[in-house]
Formats: structure tokens, C-alpha cells, sequence
């Protein structure tokens, strides 16, 4: 009796261990399965079995992404509920098999540099991830092996079903919800009111130089305006070379890889960015995927943006025939930026997709399917706060 207990309390905090994992896992996939499916065709591209590739399979991933993490939830809150003890084993200890041997060799190979096991909410290293699943490996184990053993388990077939069907849907009502309108919450640098770049500040940018001593190998890094005090000392020349400087802006824009190259090829990012009158940015990541009800939204804002006096830019991706979409669809006056694909499906995931930047902050954020709700918003008002803020100066 006294191991029954004990091997009870031991499954219980196992179920609950990885049960929890799984939860959050699914979860913050869930909160935006289009970075997921992003993830998949990252691995359907660079992984290849002898000459099998899977880029054929790259249409499917958003299918498999709310399928992966619908079924990552309902494990996980069948772990915790206890329903379908041995169904959940099993799904339990072959996911687990492919986690484990599919990071392993991601750690090994480094073929896809972040596995996405927890979407953009918290970022691990490959190395990371594998010993992660190793640790999650022994409850698994121990929720395997038990998995036959009753623990006067009185649940009914009934509520069991219950409990599944409930999960199932939610979960995927949720993930098909944040396809169709931009994540819920945002864990990307583009996040709703996060400053992208100093505004109204006076920094300086900083120039560091690096110095190896001849003698002992030691480095050392300082300002370059204090290289003066150092050569004060008539010995430092002889005993330090120079090996490195840096320069450090205060107004880098807070989004690796980010641009904004005009036709004439110049970055005008920051000064787009840093504009003080509201700028909206309309971005298309794949130029060939925009349907008939985006092309309408941007139209319709566009007009709206004339109508209005909205200052109204177009990013799109270097991929795709820009100017001749833009033609086609009567949007030739639109002023337009290239970037990278990735850059712009970091900014937004809808194709197309609306942003409002003002004092180098996000304002806010809108699918192309929400359109109306720009329509809706009081420009105005965000400018007169900055007439304010200028006249107050």
C-alpha cells in the first residue's frame, strides 16, 4: 500500500509537470500558429532525408501547425484532468520520440538554428531545447510505464469525451481566431506600444576601441575619446596595439534585420521610423498570396489615407513583382519600400497588413480583414497630441 501511495503521488506530479508543458507549449503556439507554420517550412526546407526533401509539403504547414499545437493542449490537459490514461501515454511517449530525436539532431546539425518549441515567447538554443526534452523524458517514462494502473481512476467515458472534445475545440477556435486577426498577445519586437527607437532625446552615439597588450594578451575596450588619457603614458604605444572599434547608435530601430530601402536603394527606415506626424505602414509579405479582400483593403485605405491627409507608406518583400501588382490593382500611387520577407512577417503576420508608428512607437496594429477599424481611429487626436508636445517645447 505504502508504494501504491508513493507511485501515486509520483505520477501525479509527473502528469502534472509535463501536462503544464504542454499547455503552455500549445498555448503560446496557439497564440499565433502562422510563426509556427512559419517554423514548419523553415524545417520542411532545410531538413532532406538522402535525396527526399519535404519543400513539397510547405502549403500544408498551417494545417499542421494548429494540428501540432492542438494536440500538443489536449495531451497536456489530459495529462492533467487524468482522461484517457493509456491514449495519452501513448501520444505522450511518441511525441516525446520525435521532440527528442528531432532536437537532437537540430542541436547536432544546427540546420534550423530555434526550434519555435515555445513560439516567440521565450527563445532557447538548440542545446537547450535537447536538454529540456531530456529532462521531460524521464516523467514520460515514468507516465508510460503506469499507464495501466487504475490509481481508482472513476472518471466516465463521458465526462473523458467531454473533457477532450471541449479541448480540442477551444484550442482550435482559438489558433483559427489568430489567423484571422493579428495574435491576440504579441511576444515580437513590432508588440503594440513598445518605442522602436529613441524619439525627443539627445544621445550621442559612443565609439569603442579595443587593445591587446603585447606582452600578456589582455584586451581591454574603452571610449575612444579616453584613447588620449591613455597615450599620456608615454609607455602605453609600446606595450598596446590597437585589434578593434565599434560604434554604438542609441538609434538603431529595435528589430534585427529591419529596413526600408527606397527604388533608389537608400535606407529610409530610421526617418520613416522616427517620423513625428503618425505614419501608416502597409506590408505585404508575399506579394503572389494577396487575395481579392486584401487588395480591396488596401485600396480602401489608401483612398481613406488621400482623403484624410494620412501619411501612408507600402512595405513589401523584395520577393514579387511589385510595381506590377501595384498597376494591376490601380495602386501605382502608393510610396513604397522593399525589405526582407522575414523582416515584414516579424512586423505583421497578415498578407496584406496594417501598422501605425507614431514618435517611432507602435500605435496599433490591424489585419487587413479589420480595416474598418483603422476607418475608425482618430488621427486626429494623435496629431494634435504632438502639436501639443511641440508647442509645450
Amino acid at each position: 500500500m505504502k508504494e501504491t501511495k508513493t507511485g501515486h503521488i509520483v505520477n501525479i506530479i509527473c502528469r502534472w509537470v509535463v501536462g503544464l508543458t504542454f499547455i503552455f507549449s500549445g498555448f503560446v503556439k496557439g497564440v499565433d500558429p502562422l510563426g509556427t507554420a512559419y517554423k514548419i517550412q523553415e524545417y520542411m526546407t532545410a531538413w532532406s532525408v538522402g535525396s527526399l526533401t519535404f519543400e513539397w509539403a510547405t502549403p500544408m504547414a498551417p494545417f499542421l501547425s494548429v494540428f501540432l499545437v492542438t494536440l500538443e493542449f489536449v495531451v497536456g490537459v489530459m495529462l492533467i484532468t487524468n482522461c484517457y490514461r493509456r491514449l495519452t501515454a501513448w501520444a505522450l511517449g511518441l511525441m516525446m520520440l520525435f521532440f527528442f530525436t528531432t532536437t537532437l539532431i537540430d542541436a547536432l546539425t544546427n540546420k534550423v538554428t530555434d526550434c519555435g518549441c515555445f513560439g516567440d515567447a521565450i527563445h532557447l538554443t538548440n542545446w537547450e531545447t535537447f536538454f529540456k526534452n531530456v529532462a521531460l523524458m524521464v516523467p514520460t517514462i515514468i507516465i508510460f510505464v503506469q499507464r495501466r494502473k487504475k490509481w481508482n481512476h472513476k472518471l466516465r467515458l463521458e465526462r473523458e469525451t467531454l473533457v477532450a472534445i471541449c479541448s480540442i475545440a477551444a484550442m482550435v477556435i482559438f489558433a483559427c481566431w489568430n489567423i484571422n486577426n493579428e495574435p491576440c498577445i504579441d511576444f515580437r519586437a513590432w508588440k503594440v506600444g513598445n518605442q522602436m527607437m529613441p524619439f525627443g532625446e539627445n544621445i550621442e552615439k559612443k565609439s569603442y576601441l579595443t587593445y591587446k597588450n603585447k606582452t600578456t594578451g589582455e584586451t581591454i575596450e574603452f571610449e575612444s575619446k579616453k584613447l588620449m588619457d591613455y597615450y599620456a603614458d608615454s609607455t602605453w604605444k609600446d606595450n598596446w596595439e590597437f585589434v578593434d572599434s565599434r560604434v554604438e547608435d542609441p538609434y538603431e530601430i529595435k528589430a534585427d534585420g529591419f529596413s526600408m530601402l527606397g527604388p533608389d536603394g537608400e535606407d529610409n527606415a530610421k526617418e520613416i521610423i522616427a517620423s513625428e506626424e503618425p505614419v501608416l505602414i502597409a506590408t505585404i509579405h508575399h506579394i503572389d498570396d494577396v487575395d481579392k479582400k486584401g487588395v480591396a483593403a488596401l485600396k480602401r485605405i489608401h483612398n481613406y489615407c488621400i482623403e484624410q491627409n494620412i501619411n501612408l507608406v507600402l512595405l513589401s518583400s523584395v520577393e514579387g513583382d511589385l510595381e506590377q501588382f501595384l498597376h494591376v490593382n490601380d495602386l501605382s500611387m502608393m510610396n513604397y519600400f522593399l525589405t526582407d520577407t522575414k523582416a515584414i512577417e516579424t512586423m505583421l503576420r497578415s498578407n496584406p497588413g496594417f501598422i501605425l508608428i507614431h514618435n517611432a512607437k507602435v500605435i496599433d496594429k490591424w489585419h487587413y480583414k479589420n480595416y474598418e477599424k483603422i476607418l475608425q481611429f482618430d488621427f486626429a487626436k494623435l496629431m494634435n497630441s504632438n502639436n501639443e508636445e511641440t508647442s509645450q517645447e
